[in-house]
């Protein structure tokens, strides 16, 4: 058997990020080559996960990253089971490691694609396995969107200080020259905030699914059923409209100023930079 030198160890470790104890295994298991090591420590990894597959992955972090020219953004999250590893150097990585290949994987195709993206020769999900067996948990990708911009607008991330909490959000403008604006960068800037802050179900009402608007009339009439039917039919439509300015997030009361909506707000930014401006969809990702 080939002699482990220390320097051996120091540089398998430099290369995996294992352990010292695991490298010097791993080393002697392949007789001293680095090539075949690394193989050993990668299979450890797909064990690992093999073994905890069923293990829940409630915690991790939300990412975001814009390309070079700003036409296309990437929100993600990056799950583990412990808050211990979310916080770890090493997962930190490998997660803002994660938004290079979100924004190479093709914006139609969900999470798992992900796994098989190419980067610098790489797939990621070899950068899972290796994360993997290095914090012990089961790692995977929670949830991804990708959105690009099809013609003048802008789009806006969002990620709260705990880095749990995430939101993208995209806007249309009348032209270019709108959505360079300072004030409409900042408004968008704010909206996003205002979206991880607020949990919106949707953008307005007509993107709330029909089944959950019924089962809301049907909780608020028999909160009043003793009430005459027309009564009922006015308390209904009033706490519809309550519920829909507290859902959908064009109607909400905008976190910076509540005496204006956030429809309201975007308007007047707008108009403040010359032209017109809506949004044409958002996400939010929590984890923990």
């Amino acid at each position: 058997m080939a002699e482990i030198s220390a320097a051996m160890v120091m540089k398998l470790r430099n290369m995996s990020g294992q352990g010292m104890m695991d490298c010097k295994k791993a080393l002697q298991e392949a007789d001293g080559n680095i090539e075949q090591a690394m193989d050993t420590l990668r299979k450890k990894g797909l064990a690992t996960l093999a073994k905890r597959a069923e293990r829940e992955t409630t915690e991790g972090l939300v990412v975001c990253k814009c390309s070079q020219d700003g036409k296309t953004s990437v929100l993600a999250t990056l799950c583990c089971e412990t808050d211990f590893v979310a916080k770890s150097d090493g997962f930190v990585a490998t997660a803002k490691t994660l938004t290079d290949y979100a924004l190479v994987c093709p914006a139609d195709q969900g999470a798992e694609n992900i796994l098989e993206s190419v980067v610098d020769g790489k797939k990621f999900s070899d950068i899972l396995t290796e994360t993997v067996s290095k914090t012990g948990e089961k790692t995977q990708v929670g949830d991804y969107a990708k959105y690009q911009l099809d013609g003048p607008g802008l789009i806006s991330t969002y990620i709260h200080f705990n880095d749990k909490v995430g939101t993208m959000v995209q806007i249309e403008t009348s032209d270019d020259n709108v959505a360079a604006a300072d004030v409409l960068k900042q408004t968008a800037s704010d909206i996003a905030m205002h979206i991880t802050a607020t949990k919106p179900l949707a953008l307005n009402k007509d993107d709330i699914d029909s089944e959950l608007i019924e089962r809301e009339k049907n909780i608020f009439a028999e909160q009043v059923k003793n009430k005459p039917a027309n009564i009922i039919e006015k308390i209904v439509e009033g706490k519809m409209r309550k519920f829909f300015a507290e859902n959908c997030l064009l109607d909400q009361p905008f976190v910076k100023d509540d005496s204006k909506s956030v429809e309201q707000v975007l308007t007047d930014a707008a108009k403040q930079a010359g032209g017109e401006a809506t949004i044409k969809r958002c996400v939010r990702f929590e984890v923990g």
